[in-house]
């Protein structure tokens, strides 16, 4: 907000608003629409043709259009590339289709914060009330507000009764705000604190209020997050930079090397037509044209499993993200805490009890020093659990509960003590009320009446002048030792409570302030929402994975610290939201590097924290489930909302979603992450090889056509069939590498450099030595076989020649079976797992084998790919051709695995 509207009384707000009880005349209203603008979150959509239009700014995409416009016009002029146009084409289409959608969910956030808006507001001008659409609100109009009703705009409360708002869709804090009218002192408080302030898009639970609207539109929290979220930079993954990066040099390389076929082709005399086609074939040949597609299925079908995790991906690149996260920045309410209220700890007859169970399980133990003891031993503790049921509004059932946490939390409590709910008539109740910071109660038992009280330990503390001994008998009261207790409760950041009783006549029917004297302190009841086993788990598996876990939250900073480090998190230092709004960026880049937990943080801070540890370089994920949570999801590399407890603009804005609210599923999503980016470069390291090799068989040919007159009749494949073989490995061979399982141990390495590239040395030397262990065998057939069919320069036996190539095609089929069977692991040998434990590459193989055979039994396919039977004496050597690559492969793997 531009002014502290909290700071300041509610008279304070009236007259600076020039506004008064009576509300704004009709004049003053009009004059302050006309200067403020409507009270609406305004967006301009992006064209859809403008979306479409942006997945063809892409290098890979551009040369593919490139390449079939080439090929198409070469097809116009009677060569044989129509296959290879209709497949560049079409793998171009499907990818920006693809593209589309997925940036076409982009803006749904936006959509979703409109939706939010609320369409009517009753006002009250010049004395008369009325119903007013909510986008003519203006600063200094007085609305009506009652239990249900959405705050349709950033509001002062000037006066309230019992009013409680639900803040969950801004705050994501599950459990309402009591709201009250006084001026709250304090510089850059965070809207959770900004206990007198109505903020737009939340809505009343309960009561009634006046309130003056103080900012409209844009200028209200709703708004300004909808500017943050139009404004964040939503980043490229590593993954799309690094594929951008990769597929740059690709390019730039083959262009090169086609260039130079072309230019040498020329230059040792070929005619331009066959050295132009040489080297458009060799473009064909070297470009990864289902690459795109590729990367697709790897991270769909990463998606598929992960959704089975209960981590459902909504932007595909995000399945890989995980694999790649150093930092995940999480919530701490729900996501790595039960979001349920527990009492852990009680004080009861001069000693402290531990509770075991957490959440709406009602089974646990007491614990003195570690050893379980009954309950009904204990008669003080008895009193004590008796009168957190009874003093209380709260319900509980076999499938939960309903009511305040607090008081759910002593329902099970006692319930886990099997006392039951309700055990005396209640004829009387003071309500809580935080002016006096306690509630009291009347109850009957046996003829008998009570008064029981529960509230703030030093309040409880005030009213009494005994206590229960641990037999259950009244005993002297030393107030000190039981305010003591209460402070060392608070020092683990358990929330306290302290509880009393007095015995009152029988016939006492009333129940009023000045009776809470006198009476018998039973105890302190000390609850928090405890951690998740789960999440401490994931946690440590976090670390172990080389990951650092930074809790963000709204809550206490002494809360957040205690939990931090149950979880197993750093915390000896916390930042809290005040703290950040006085650091520059600089400091704010050291402290993020070295606090892992920050407390009472504002929407902004999320962000600029995801900023800052990306500036160190580091891939960040972000979890998120209110509205105010929506520009952080955006900025982070991935970001991730809750499933359950999520608001609808938090999800939309995200790109991964936790069906189950839970932090270890993100643990469980980053190891399948990881695996997607194995199996992503298995593909990758499977792929390009392959195709290096059908480049040097072109390149290769012009080379060495001057000297080798076989090489200058005709290549050792045709165009045709080098796309085959492209087509038919991509899905029959690569494919399959995506349904490799899992490697052991994947959590326990650190994640990969953010720097780290796709085209490193590995990736260099695999694709220079496996290019010439398959395209050597190719020549060695395609010559051995051939040689004879060209006389004297001329073709003698066009037959020969084309059952040559046609040897050769089968020579490099089976070269890329010994590859790909050894290319299941990138560092381990084949010999090292079981080899029939991918029966999807087996598959593969066996129906690459019978769809090579169909030229053999149709003659028009025989025509179509140019391919002749050949005697059968030639299959024992086409056969070795298994051997070379399957046996450089596993040499180069041994002699890594020796060196390193």
């Amino acid at each position: 907000m531009s002014e502290s509207w909290y700071a300041l009384s509610a008279q304070a707000v009236i007259e600076q608003l020039a506004s008064n009880e009576q509300g704004l005349d009709e004049v003053a209203a009009a004059q302050r629409l006309e200067q403020f603008g409507p009270n609406e979150i305004a967006f301009k959509k992006t064209p859809a043709w403008v979306l479409l239009l942006r997945q063809f700014n892409d290098p890979m995409v551009i040369i593919l259009l490139a390449t079939a416009v080439v090929t198409g016009t070469l097809t116009a002029l009677g060569s044989h590339m129509l296959p290879d146009t209709v497949v560049i084409v079409s793998v171009v289409v499907l990818n920006a289709l693809l593209g589309f959608v997925q940036e076409g969910k982009a803006e749904g956030a936006l959509d979703a914060l409109r939706n939010m808006m609320v369409q009517e507001a009753l006002v009250i001008r010049a004395g008369d009330q009325r119903r007013i659409p909510a986008r003519e609100l203006v600063p200094g109009d007085l609305v009506i507000l009652e239990g249900g009703d959405k705050i349709p705009a950033d509001v002062r409360f000037l006066e309230v009764s019992n009013i409680h708002v639900d803040e969950s869709s801004l705050t994501g804090e599950s459990v309402p705000v009591q709201k009250l009218t006084e001026a709250i002192p304090g510089e850059d408080l965070v809207p959770g604190d900004q206990r007198n302030i109505g903020f737009s898009g939340t809505y009343l639970t309960q009561g009634t209020a006046r309130a003056m609207v103080i900012e409209t539109g844009a200028q209200t929290v709703f708004g300004r997050i909808a500017d943050m979220v139009k404004a964040a930079d939503t980043h490229s993954t590593p993954l799309q930079r690094k594929m951008k990066e990769f597929v740059r040099t690709l390019i730039i390389a083959i262009l090169l090397v086609g260039a130079f076929n072309f230019g040498y082709g020329i230059y040792v005399g070929y005619a331009i037509s066959y050295s132009f086609l040489g080297a458009v074939s060799l473009v064909v040949a070297a470009i990864p044209e289902m690459l795109p597609a590729l990367v697709t299925s790897i991270l769909a079908l990463s998606g598929m499993v992960m959704a089975g995790r209960k981590a459902l991906i909504r932007k595909l690149p995000a399945a890989e993200t995980l694999g790649a996260t150093s930092v995940i920045c999480s919530d701490k309410t729900g996501t790595l805490t039960e979001n349920r209220m527990t009492v852990t700890r009680v004080y009861a007859g001069g000693e402290i009890l531990a509770i075991t169970g957490t959440g709406f399980d009602i089974e646990g133990d007491f614990l003195r020093e570690g050893k379980a003891v009954k309950a009904s031993e204990h008669p003080a503790l008895v009193q004590l659990l008796q009168c957190g049921s009874d003093c209380n509004n709260a319900h509980l059932s076999g499938e939960g509960g309903t009511g305040d946490p607090t008081e759910l939390a002593l329902r099970i409590s006692a319930a886990k003590a099997e006392i039951a709910a309700d055990g005396r008539q209640r004829l009387v109740e003071l309500p809580f009320d935080s002016s006096v910071k306690y509630m009291a109660v009347l109850v009957a038992d046996r003829g008998q009446r009570w008064i029981l009280a529960k509230g703030a330990p030093e309040v409880i503390v005030s009213m009494c002048n005994t206590t229960l001994c641990d037999v259950g008998e009244n005993t002297t009261f030393a107030p000190e030792q039981a305010l003591g207790t209460a402070r060392s409760f608070a020092m683990d950041a358990l929330r306290t409570l302290g509880f009393a009783m007095k015995k009152v006549p029988p016939e006492q029917t009333d129940l009023d302030h000045e009776d809470l004297s006198d009476m018998c302190f039973l105890g302190l009841q000390g609850m928090i929402d405890p951690p998740k086993q789960s999440a401490i788990e994931a946690v440590a598996q976090c670390k172990r994975a080389g990951i650092r876990t930074v809790m963000i939250t709204g809550d206490h900073p002494d809360t957040a610290q205690a939990v931090a480090r149950q979880l197993g998190i750093a915390a000896d230092q916390v930042l809290t939201g005040t703290e950040l709004n006085h650091l520059s960026e600089d400091e704010l880049l050291v402290a993020s590097a070295k606090v892992s937990v920050f407390a009472r943080v504002a929407p902004e801070h999320k962000k600029n924290i995801a900023e800052a540890l990306q500036a160190q370089g580091l891939v960040v994920a972000m979890t998120g489930d209110g509205v105010n949570d929506a520009p952080a999801l955006k900025a982070a590399d991935i970001g991730i909302a809750m499933g359950i407890s999520g608001t609808e603009v938090a999800k939309e804005s995200s790109d991964m979603v936790l069906a189950d609210d839970n932090f270890a599923t993100i643990v469980a999503a980053v190891e399948e992450g990881r695996h997607a980016w194995n199996n992503l470069q298995k593909a990758i390291l499977y792929t390009l090889p392959t195709n290096a090799a059908q480049a040097l068989l072109i390149m290769g040919a012009i080379v060495m056509a001057a000297w080798v007159p076989l090489f200058g009749a005709r290549f050792v494949l045709e165009p045709v069939q080098i796309l085959w073989i492209n087509l038919l490995d991509s899905v029959l061979l690569t494919m399959p590498l995506m349904m490799e399982g899992k490697e052991k141990n994947l959590l326990d390495s650190p994640p990969r450099p953010a720097g780290a590239h796709i085209i490193d040395r590995l990736f260099l030397q695999r694709v220079v030595l496996i290019g010439l262990a398959i395209a050597l065998p190719g020549f060695a057939i395609y010559y051995h076989f051939g040689h004879p069919a060209v006389v004297d320069g001329e073709v003698a036996d066009a037959l020969l020649l084309t059952q040559a190539q046609t040897a050769a095609f089968w020579a490099i089929l089976l070269a890329h079976f010994g590859y790909v069977i050894s290319a299941r692991s990138i560092h381990a040998s084949a010999f090292s797992f079981n080899p029939f434990s991918n029966g999807w590459l087996l598959a593969g193989i066996a129906i690459s084998i019978a769809i090579r055979f169909i030229p053999t039994v149709i003659p028009q396919a025989a025509a179509l790919f140019r391919t002749a039977p050949f005697p059968a004496e030639w299959w024992p050597l086409i056969l070795l051709c298994f051997l070379p690559s399957f046996l450089a492969i596993e040499t180069d793997k041994l002699i890594r695995r020796i060196w390193t």
